[in-house]
């Protein structure tokens, strides 16, 4: 017996026959439902967060904290999450994330305190680690067809862009029409029904030589993804501090320690050969600056609809819909795509067309209407679901099988730290140019402080103040906020043009497998 025949046989349950195996699709129905409930409950939380202010009363520090904390714990345990169910067994971490998921969800629901809400989020972040990083690791162990497995992961990323944009239309729903904690609570018969119908349907695997769980490399990463991603969102806020400085520091040395570490270990928590490959090292680094280019502008999209535009967080949410409708038809046919043309041309022109739809937004404002939003949102879906989901099929192809979830676990954190790096960069562009706008004679200092603090702000301390003075400071601090908004869309724009020439380069001669691969 080859060292494959062996690996594949301790790897997977299944034999390579079984790829007629109806189940699989269904396997795939449960593990699409964890997505896209992890995508629903990412963008949830920002429509609550003016309901949650005002129930909690948390100070301007502990609601970054109660918004930041749960991407800070995830990108720091993502990669020894991903390791873990190589160790332990995919299904089994993804089933005790599930119960441990719909738990915490409760206790994020029924906080009394700001305090209880950041535990309550940071532990939510724990059980998220413990879901994406499996998901798609399985499909890598369920899927044998080559084809096949990339429609699978076109459903994989078509379900997390939907969920993306369903969020918040399920949270504006449930905001009209019940208390911030509604939002929460949804997680709850979701995981019900994966914890049960995965029990029976999911297959188990592993890595079968998976070697030590090293402690001190998971304590590095965690220290590491943490301090970093800390770093840059408090450099972004209030400027370069020596505690923030001493946080990148440490940050960076526990992760030059953790890829030394793990260049030594027999067993390493990630294997640093994995990015000697081209493909896989060009897919994981366009995946991070498209999220980057991304992020920071989805972030203050809804706020630009909502407090600029005026409109209600439901029709903010059906505004942002077609990005989910182009992201899952480019999802779908990704595969049949790059591999009729290419994979760096499909991944290149997603790119463009993101950065695009980008450009497009350094026009809008006040008076822009749904039909060129929904156009530009709609092309900008449409570009990312053909290249993340390129990107994700070539990472998983990269690799070993008994490595799929290490792999799944770089790409999400590529996905995390491009998320934070993204706030934290472009959005220092829009606080930066936002509080520069002139106040009306007269307003009070208080008020003047309030409002250049946040755009939420100025909305709610321009109630104090007389009609006429009122409307003078709206918009002001509308057309500065425009202004920042418009400036980061075009930082964001070059971003994803510099990509898609890096991924054109990166991803040259990269070919998806066909056909049946063992």
């Amino acid at each position: 017996m080859t060292s494959t025949e062996r690996r594949l046989s301790a790897d997977q349950p299944d034999p390579p026959g079984a790829t007629s195996r109806p189940g699989r699709w269904l396997a795939l129905a449960v593990l699409v439902l964890a997505v896209l409930l992890v995508a629903v409950d990412a963008t949830v939380l920002g429509l609550a967060t003016p309901f949650l202010s005002e129930d909690l009363k948390p100070s301007g520090t502990q609601l970054l904290w109660i918004g930041d904390v749960y991407s800070f714990v995830i990108a720091g345990l993502l990669v020894s999450m991903g390791s873990l169910g190589d160790r332990i067994g995919r299904k089994k971490l993804l089933l005790t994330g599930a119960v441990a998921f719909g738990a915490v969800s409760v206790l994020n629901a029924y906080a009394t305190s700001p305090e209880m809400m950041i535990v309550a989020r940071a532990l939510l972040g724990v059980a998220g680690a413990t879901l994406m990083p499996s998901t798609l690791a399985l499909i890598r162990n369920i899927f044998h067809d080559a084809k096949e497995r990339s429609l699978a992961v076109g459903i994989w990323g078509a379900a997390a862009s939907a969920g993306a944009a369903v969020g918040p239309v399920v949270g504006g729903f449930l905001l009209e029409n019940f208390w911030w904690g509604s939002v929460f609570l949804i997680n709850l018969p979701v995981m019900a029904v994966l914890v049960v119908v995965g029990i029976k349907l999911l297959p188990e695997s592993k890595n079968p030589r998976p070697g030590p769980w090293d402690l001190l490399s998971v304590a590095l990463s965690l220290v590491g993804m943490v301090a970093v991603v800390y770093a840059v969102k408090e450099a972004a806020v209030h400027g370069f501090r020596w505690d923030i400085a001493a946080a990148a520091v440490v940050g960076v040395a526990a992760l030059y320690w953790f890829v030394r570490r793990q260049r030594t270990l027999p067993s390493p928590l990630l294997d640093m050969r994995l990015f000697q490959h081209r493909g896989f090292s060009g897919a994981v680094l366009a995946d991070l600056l498209t999220i980057l280019g991304l992020a920071g502008l989805v972030f203050f999209l809804s706020q630009f609809l909502q407090l600029v535009q005026g409109r209600t967080p439901l029709n903010a949410g059906l505004i942002e819909l077609p990005a989910a409708v182009g992201a899952v038809g480019a999802g779908l046919s990704a595969g049949y795509l790059a591999r009729k043309v290419s994979v760096r041309s499909a991944v290149s022109v997603g790119l463009l067309a993101v950065g695009l739809a980008l450009a497009a937004c350094t026009l809008m404002t006040a008076d822009t209407g749904e039909v060129a939003l929904g156009l530009a949102l709609f092309l900008g879906g449409l570009g990312a679901g053909l290249a993340f989901t390129v990107t994700a099929d070539v990472i998983l192809s990269s690799v070993p099988k008994e490595q799929a979830g290490a792999a799944s676990a770089v790409s999400e954190t590529a996905y995390e730290l491009g998320a934070a790096l993204g706030i934290a960069l472009l959005g220092s562009i829009v606080t930066g140019i936002y509080r520069g706008f002139p106040v009306p004679a007269g307003v009070p200092a208080d008020v003047s402080a309030a409002a250049h603090d946040s755009l939420g702000g100025a909305v709610e301390s321009a109630t104090e103040l007389p009609q006429e003075q009122a409307a003078a400071l709206l918009a002001s601090a509308r057309d500065s906020f425009t202004d920042g908004f418009q400036t980061a869309a075009l930082v964001g724009a070059l971003v994803l043009f510099a990509t898609a020439v890096a991924a054109w380069f990166m991803l040259k001669g990269q070919k998806l497998e066909e056909g049946i691969e063992h």
